[in-house]
Formats: C-alpha cells, sequence, structure tokens
C-alpha cells in the first residue's frame, strides 16, 4: 500500500521572549493504513492519537523545537512508544519548553528516515531556529518545511536563536535546489511549491535587509 500524507490542524499558544500568540499549527502525518512517522506534534497529543487510529508510530520528527511544534511531544511518545527526534542545536530552545525530558534522538543533515515504504531525508536548515531541519520525500514530490518556508516567504527571524542571512541561504541551498514541483507542507497555513517560491528569492532579501 502506499505512503499518503495526511494533515491534522491543531491549535494552541506560541511563546518565546516573553510573548505568547494564539496559533494554528498543521501536523503532518506520513504514512499508509500500518504505519506512520509524525512531523511536529503540535498542541493536541489526543487529536493525534485519533488520527493515527491504530497505526504503529515510528516516530515523531520535530522541525524544530519552539513549543507550539513540540509541546505534544513528549505525551505522544508515551502513548505510542515512538521515539522523538530533534536535531542537536536546537536543543537549548527544546530544554525551554521541556526542562525534565529530553528527545529520544538526534536528527542529521542527510539522516533517512523511513515509514511505509517511503524515505524521507532530513536538510539542515537553521535560520528560524538553530536546529531547524525541514524533511524531504521525493517518492510523495514533497518537503515538510516546519516554519523555514512558507507560501510568501522565509519564516520569521526576528526573535532569539534565529538570523535572517542563515534562512535565507538554506533556502537557497537546500529547498529552492528541489524540483519546481515539489509540494512544500509548512508548519502553518496553506501548502505552496518550490516553482511558485522560487523566483521571489531577492525579493525576499530586499525585504529583510
Amino acid at each position: 500500500m502506499a505512503a499518503r500524507v495526511e494533515r491534522l490542524v491543531t491549535s494552541g499558544t506560541f511563546a518565546l521572549d516573553g510573548g505568547s500568540w494564539d496559533v494554528d499549527n498543521n501536523v503532518w502525518i506520513v504514512g499508509d493504513d500500518t504505519e506512520a512517522i509524525v512531523i511536529d506534534a503540535a498542541h493536541d497529543a489526543e487529536a493525534i492519537v485519533r488520527a493515527l487510529a491504530g497505526r504503529t508510530l515510528r516516530a515523531i520528527v520535530c522541525t524544530h523545537a519552539h513549543n507550539d511544534h513540540i509541546d505534544a511531544a513528549p505525551e505522544l511518545a508515551d502513548r505510542t512508544g515512538a521515539p522523538i527526534l530533534l536535531h542537536a542545536d536546537d536543543l537549548p530552545l527544546w530544554k525551554q519548553t521541556h526542562p525534565e525530558r529530553s528527545p529520544d534522538g538526534e536528527l542529521a543533515d542527510g539522516q533517512v528516515l523511513s515509514a511505509a515504504g517511503t524515505e524521507l531525508t532530513v536538510l539542515h536548515t537553521p535560520g528560524h531556529a538553530p536546529g531547524a531541519v525541514c524533511v524531504y520525500a521525493p517518492g510523495l514530490d514533497t518537503v515538510f518545511s516546519g516554519d523555514t518556508l512558507f507560501a510568501g516567504g522565509p519564516g520569521a527571524t526576528g526573535r532569539s536563536f534565529s538570523h535572517f542571512p542563515t534562512i535565507i541561504d538554506s533556502i537557497r541551498d537546500r529547498l529552492l535546489s528541489l524540483p519546481a514541483a515539489t509540494v512544500v507542507r509548512t508548519g502553518h497555513g496553506d501548502p505552496t511549491t518550490i516553482g511558485a517560491e522560487a523566483p521571489h528569492l531577492d525579493e525576499w532579501i530586499a525585504r529583510g535587509r
């Protein structure tokens, strides 16, 4: 059975640098009727468990460690037995939300995960956060971009641990080099494609200076 991508939208709060904002997050589930990987366990572990519908969860992949992308990860891990995977450079952010709990494993650039016969390659894309990653599934013509790239431009870089020139380098070198038809499944909001975003790189740079 071929793997598929499912989208679950959960709601909660993003908090950083003393501020707090209500947000809707995309939780992405990649798999078939038997097993799956969850990308970004946001806000509501119960809703994610219901969406999994009894499938074996192979891993909980964190695109970065802002609280709104990881707040439900420990509960989801406890309920499913799946390991939480995070890039080591985001451990300081992780500890702000979960000081008593560590991830179960590290994500590394070029690492390949698999579920339901589909390979997902980890791309380290710092800028929005030091350990931000995107997850590329060429067999599904999809990249899961977390908060690195959205429809309309880069993720925010105005808060702690972020850096605009770095996110631009990550997008240019790691994402815009993917095939134009690649669907960009974002951490918030609607998907886009590499082809739709690539022509606007210079605009983003000028806007961000």
